[in-house]
């Protein structure tokens, strides 16, 4: 990820370079279900991608509003998929 110059101005800096591991899901139940139903598994490679553009479940279990908002983009994400 970081290219031989980027490592040695982070060396310079006193700073270590940072790799991205790939993500954890956690032992949430309803980002589970958020997942499959947009068609994901939650040991897919490409989870990196697809969390992100998640919101986060808290927001969701206290709010109806971003749950309806969120079938859409659902929708999208299982399209991508197939």
């Amino acid at each position: 990820m970081w290219d031989p110059f980027q490592r040695d101005v982070l060396g310079a800096l006193g700073l270590a370079p940072l790799v991205l591991a790939p993500p954890v899901v956690a032992d949430d139940p309803l980002l589970h279900a958020l997942l499959r139903a947009a068609g994901r598994d939650p040991e897919a490679a490409d989870l990196a991608q697809v969390l992100p553009t998640l919101p986060a479940t808290v927001s969701l279990r206290k709010n109806p509003g971003a749950k309806r908002a969120l079938w859409p983009q659902l929708r999208r994400l299982r399209a991508a998929s197939r």
